[in-house]
This record gives structure tokens, sequence and C-alpha cells, in this order.
């Protein structure tokens, strides 16, 4: 799939004299762990089919700063962040799309008080959008009579209350969605979240990726869809000590709609 993907930089554009639509803002997570890279290349086989002009920082994307501020160190946060704002401001960007829900709390939350303000929007709400302005157009029965359970990502769902858009746009994938009993604004965390994912869990009789797998194995379902690379780390990690891996897919929305039909 890479050899025909099309990406370019901001300062490729920039050399061109021209704006792209979009900034895709891709997340350390896209940018460095193997699972969410591929995460990564379904969005960009996505805006390829979609004809989206849009370009990436490369080299010059730096991490949002958003661990940093969680795990209480403010000042490397704010460090982190008003670099990033300079070069998104020098840019002249307008608009910024991440697959990532904490990318996307932060830069939309956190930056404008630091003088970023842009419009952004996750991965989600955007391939939404080019499906409804016909841009995107998904056919195929890839998905067709697979049970799909949704879960929530934190800093979309509560943080941002965005519950809408991940979901009707697994409604083109055709599959059966069912939901866990703990959805939308009731739906527990994964366990990565606020910078968790960085260390060891607290003691406990569980794990609470492995409370969520449960929840989500109750759906008995084919595919866990999520829509954050580090939900979709957990939930793996879920149905790996489940001994679900043969049965049971996790998959990113992205991916699942870059594999549905004819992009």
């Amino acid at each position: 799939m890479s050899e025909t993907l099309k990406v370019k930089t901001m300062a490729e554009f920039m050399a061109e004299g021209k704006q792209p639509e979009i900034l895709f803002w891709v997340g350390s997570a896209g940018s460095y762990d193997d699972r969410a890279k591929k995460i990564t290349k379904a969005f960009v086989k996505i805006l390829n089919a979609a004809n989206v002009d849009f370009a990436v920082l490369g080299q010059e994307e730096s991490s949002t700063g958003d661990i940093a501020k969680r795990a209480g160190n403010e000042f490397l946060f704010q460090m982190q962040a008003v670099m990033n704002i300079e070069l998104l401001n020098g840019y002249e960007i307008k608009k910024i799309v991440t697959c990532d829900p904490h990318s996307y709390n932060c830069i939309k939350n956190e930056y404008p008080s630091l003088g970023g303000s842009y419009q952004v929007f996750h991965h989600t709400q955007y391939i939404k959008d080019l499906i409804a302005s016909g841009r995107l157009k998904v056919s195929g029965d890839t998905y067709k009579g697979k049970r799909i359970t949704f879960h929530d990502p934190c800093y979309l769902g509560r943080a941002n209350n965005e519950y809408n858009a991940p979901r009707d746009v697994l409604q083109n994938t055709k599959a059966d969605l069912v939901e866990m009993k703990r959805h939308k604004s009731t739906a527990l965390c994964c366990g990565a979240g606020g910078a968790q994912m960085f260390k060891e869990p607290e003691k406990g009789d569980k794990d609470i990726n492995i409370l969520r797998t449960e929840d989500a194995l109750e759906t008995n379902p084919n595919i866990i869809a999520t829509g954050c690379p580090y939900c979709n780390t957990m939930m793996t990690d879920g149905i790996k000590a489940k001994e679900k891996e043969a049965e049971i897919e996790v998959l990113d929305i992205a991916e699942l709609i870059a594999n549905t039909g004819n992009l």
C-alpha cells in the first residue's frame, strides 16, 4: 500500500506557494508505533481516495505536550505547546485533522490560551464530512453481517461530547453495530489516558483494559472498533490476555473504512 500513498509536507507546500486544505497531525503513536502506523496509512489512503489536498509537518512535528500536562509537568507542556504553535502559526495553518483524540483535545482546547487557535477535527468527524459531501464513496460488503462494537475514547467522548461521528461512519461498513452496556457518556476508560499508558498500573485485582475488554466481549463481536491509537493498544492487549485474537480483530475506524470497498 505504501508505494501508492501521496503525502506532502508543509515545507513542500510553502515552497510551491500553496496552502493545503488540512494539516494532518500524525501524533507520536501514529509516527512511531508500528501498529498505529497502520492507522496513519489507512487515513492517508482515505484522504487520497477523496482527493483531499493535505500536508503533514514531517520532521517538524513534535509532541503536543499532552502527556507532560497529564503527568503534571505544566512547564514542559507549555514549552512544547508554544514551540508547536509558533510553527503552526508560521505556516498559517487554519484546519487540523488528527487520528489521536489526545492531540485533538489538546490542540483544540488547550492551545488557544497560548496563542494557537485552529479548526480541529478528529479523523472520524472528518471522514463523516467527506462521506456526507460525496467526496468519499464507501461501497462494498467487506464487513456485511459482521458484529462490530465501538469503544468510545475518553478524550473524544466525555471530554468533547462527540459520540455520533464514529458511529455514523461505522454505519457505512454495513456491519451490525452492537453497543456495550457502558457506552457513550458511561463508557469505561481503556486505561491509557492521562499518561497512564507510560506507567505500570496501581495494585488492584484487575487491569482496567481487561475489564473494558470484558465489556466488549459481552457483545459477542467479530471486531472491536476504536478511534484512538492508545485505545487500540489497550484493547488489543486485552484480547490477547483473553486469548481471543484468533477470532476477534481490533481495528481503527479509518482501517475499517479503508478496507471497505473500492478505495
